[in-house]
């Protein structure tokens, strides 16, 4: 049991654990980021918490003012970015080079996302870092979009708030060859059972610190009447992936990513889990499948 490795007081738990490369080479060209309900994020170098003894070290010091915690763990590289989710259906993305490596452990960070009232961070991702204009993936999403409709015969809902939102690029058959190569699709789940993949092209790379953009709709038809639900989880995905969702009532459901629609940021989504009235998910996983794992269920190679 975990608790024997690393024995914990009654009121702390276990946030993240990751897998670490074997070899020192490769330990020493990566980061650790570290993301807080409070919206900070730390970056540190991996190698300054490869010993760490029984008693286990520091990691971040928190905001003591407020109901502050670490929600997110992630091994990162200076090519990668990061991504936050908040409850209320905001997000930003930023390069990790946006976070200064800091050489100590006693402290709280920087600002990731500056939150809204009420507001709080409930997950972080690590997306590849793609040189891409806004225009040119805007010229892509419109044409995977129409890809997708020609080849399933469905209209797909669009993002429409952004505020730069900019004319279309002209992409040539290479580009977007070479976009639709390094395509990734971020999963959002919200509390009630809704959700959707959507391209990793429409998160924007902006400054850290800023309010970031819309998540997933999470209003009803009167938005004066506040949120109607929030986002469960939201990270990235790979198509061979599945994803499992409980609720509070002990539901539990796993399905193939593949199978939840792509849709633009901003929507609302599809159900993937009709909740009852009161009912909400309290956990989303998700399940990586492996190339072993794979083989055997085709029947192995030939």
């Amino acid at each position: 049991a975990l608790v024997n490795i690393f024995p914990l007081a009654a009121d702390k738990r276990i946030e993240s654990v990751m897998p670490l490369p074997d070899d020192e080479e490769s330990r020493n060209e990566l980061d650790v980021m570290f993301a807080t309900k409070t919206g900070n994020v730390r970056r540190n170098k991996l190698s300054d918490f490869i010993r760490v003894n029984r008693n286990g070290k520091i990691a971040m010091k928190l905001e003591e003012d407020a109901d502050d915690g670490i929600v997110s763990v992630k091994i990162c590289s200076e090519k990668d970015d990061i991504l936050l989710t908040t409850a209320l259906g905001q997000c930003i993305r930023f390069q990790v080079t946006d976070v200064r490596v800091f050489a100590g452990r006693n402290s709280t960070g920087v600002r990731g996302i500056r939150l809204g009232e009420g507001d709080e961070v409930i997950s972080m991702g690590i997306l590849r870092h793609m040189d891409v204009t806004s225009e040119e993936a805007r010229a892509y999403l419109k044409h995977a979009a129409a890809m997708r409709r020609a080849a399933t015969g469905e209209e797909e809902e669009v993002s429409d708030d952004d505020e730069e939102a900019v004319e279309e690029a002209s992409l040539s058959t290479e580009r977007l060859a070479e976009l639709g190569a390094a395509e990734e699709f971020v999963l959002t789940i919200a509390d009630d059972g809704m959700g959707k993949r959507s391209s990793a092209y429409d998160y924007r790379v902006t400054g850290r610190g800023g309010k970031g953009l819309v998540a997933q709709n999470i209003w009803g038809r009167d938005k004066k009447k506040g949120p109607v639900k929030q986002v469960a989880q939201s990270f990235p995905v790979d198509d061979g992936d599945q994803v499992m969702l409980v609720t509070d009532a002990g539901q539990l459901i796993r399905t193939p990513v593949e199978q939840i629609r792509i849709a633009g940021r901003s929507t609302g989504g599809v159900w993937v889990l009709r909740t009852a009235e009161g009912e909400r998910v309290v956990s989303v996983a998700r399940l990586v499948e492996d190339a072993e794992t794979a083989m055997e269920e085709d029947g192995g190679a030939e």
